[in-house]
Formats: structure tokens, C-alpha cells, sequence
């Protein structure tokens, strides 16, 4: 059974979605919170599989509880956002939940949203067992190749086996949850490790954190534009449009300044 938390400001929706998960029969509440403060305490406290959140919260926001918990070092429980605002749901995803839930909530949707949470963390268990096998072949290896400072590959887990793949040839990275999707020219794949960590790894002349889920290489910048919205959005080589965080506007500056001599 799934171990779940609640979080939302309004005690009538959280009586909601209990009386909705204990209908499922597959998930049980560990425990409920009222803020976004509230619920990484309640997270850090019993590790749940599963975290509702919903979005519009007094102080800490879901999108900000998503937020610190990709900074912390400990696992993170997949989220699924829920509110009554379905115009959030494209920033929910590049947040890296999981599901998006408009209320009112109904319990087919819910059950939908369980299985999409109860295959993830299969995949994730199969994934951590051939993690084990790639870090320890990253361990020989780094062995062998003492020289080298910092390993320019990696070892992913790829159907029923193991694939390495060459961090310079990366053209985007995408944070999904406590995983990241790196792309490359001719595809892409899903690892085990969480964006910031990630980054650490990577040529910082090359690779450059535009938003807090995604990483772009400069190389691959084809244009710099602004949507209708006023949001600057990177355009890359292979045709992907990245968005760029107000809180990465500078890194755009700086990149602009720097290709143009400012």
C-alpha cells in the first residue's frame, strides 16, 4: 500500500481526498498538513511514497515545496498537484510531478493518477538495481582511469540493460522528480540522479542552468526569443523550445552580453 501525505489550506478539501484515497483501498494517509512549511516537515518526518499538494497555499506555495525538495539530498516522494486553477498545469509538469489533479476531484481520476504513481515506483525499484550495478562499473572504471578527474560519461539503465553515454554530447537535460531526462541529437534517457547533482558533473563553460528543471548547452542555442507572455524561451538546434525562469533572466543577460562583446 502507498504512503501518502495531504497538504492543502483548506481542511474541506483535505476530508476530500482522504474520504476519495481510502475509497481506492491502496493508499494510506501517513499524515496531513496546512502549509507548504508544514508539509516538508510532515515529508521529511514519515518519507512518504506520494505527496498532494495542492498549489495556492499562504506562505510556501507547492511550487515552492517541489522546489526545496529538489534542493535536499534525501529521496523526495513523487507529487501529484491538486487545485482548482487548471491553467497551472503546464508548470506543474515542468516542476517534475508526476499528475495534475483538478478539483473537484473525482475518484476515477484519482485511481488513474495511483496507477501512474504505483508504475513510476516500480520502474523506480527496477531502476535502482541496475543503478547499484552502474555505479559500481563507474567505481572500476574510475579506478582504472585514475588520471581523470571527472568522468565524462555515464552508465543508464536502458530496457534490460546498461548504456554509457557521453555527458559532451548532451544538448538539453530536463529534471523529472529525483530523475533527470538527458537529451541527446538522436534521443534521449531517463537517469537516476537529481539536476543539481547532475550539474556538478558538467563543463560549466558548456552547460548552463536556464529554469529548476532544465539545463541547456550553449553550443546548441540556435535564438534567444520572448513568448506572448513576455517569458524568454530558448530555441536550440534540434528544434526545442526551452523556457528560461525569472530567476535565470541574468544567465540569459550574461549569455547575450558575453556572445555580443557587451
Amino acid at each position: 500500500m502507498l504512503r501518502a501525505i495531504l497538504c492543502d489550506d483548506e481542511p474541506l478539501a483535505i476530508d476530500r481526498m482522504a474520504n476519495l484515497l481510502n475509497r481506492t483501498g491502496r493508499v494510506k494517509i501517513a499524515a496531513t498538513a496546512e502549509n507548504g512549511d508544514s508539509a516538508l516537515a510532515a515529508i521529511g518526518q514519515h518519507q512518504p511514497d506520494i505527496a498532494f499538494l495542492d498549489i495556492e497555499m499562504p506562505g510556501l506555495d507547492g511550487f515552492d515545496v517541489v522546489e526545496q525538495l529538489a534542493r535536499s539530498t534525501r529521496p523526495s516522494p513523487l507529487i501529484v498537484f491538486v487545485t482548482a486553477y487548471p491553467q497551472f498545469a503546464a508548470h506543474a509538469f515542468d516542476s517534475g510531478a508526476i499528475d495534475f489533479l483538478t478539483k473537484p476531484v473525482r475518484l476515477s481520476r484519482l485511481e488513474a493518477a495511483i496507477d501512474r504513481v504505483s508504475r513510476a515506483i516500480e520502474d523506480r525499484s527496477a531502476r535502482d538495481r541496475l543503478q547499484e550495478i552502474a555505479l559500481q562499473l563507474e567505481r572500476l572504471r574510475d579506478e582504472r582511469d585514475a588520471h581523470i578527474h571527472q568522468p565524462r560519461h555515464l552508465w543508464i539503465s536502458h530496457r534490460k540493460g546498461m548504456v554509457r553515454v557521453d555527458l559532451d554530447a548532451l544538448v538539453w537535460v530536463q529534471a523529472e522528480g529525483e530523475y533527470v531526462r538527458l537529451h541527446f541529437a538522436d534521443g534521449d534517457h531517463l537517469h537516476r540522479e537529481p539536476l543539481s547533482a547532475l550539474v556538478k558533473r558538467l563543463d560549466p563553460e558548456r552547460f548552463v542552468r536556464i529554469h529548476r528543471s532544465y539545463v541547456i548547452d550553449l553550443k546548441s542555442v540556435e535564438a534567444v526569443t520572448r513568448s506572448v507572455t513576455g517569458r524568454y524561451v530558448m530555441r536550440l538546434t534540434t528544434g526545442q523550445q526551452i523556457p528560461v525562469g525569472r530567476s535565470y533572466r541574468p544567465v540569459v543577460r550574461a549569455i547575450y552580453d558575453r556572445a555580443t562583446g557587451a
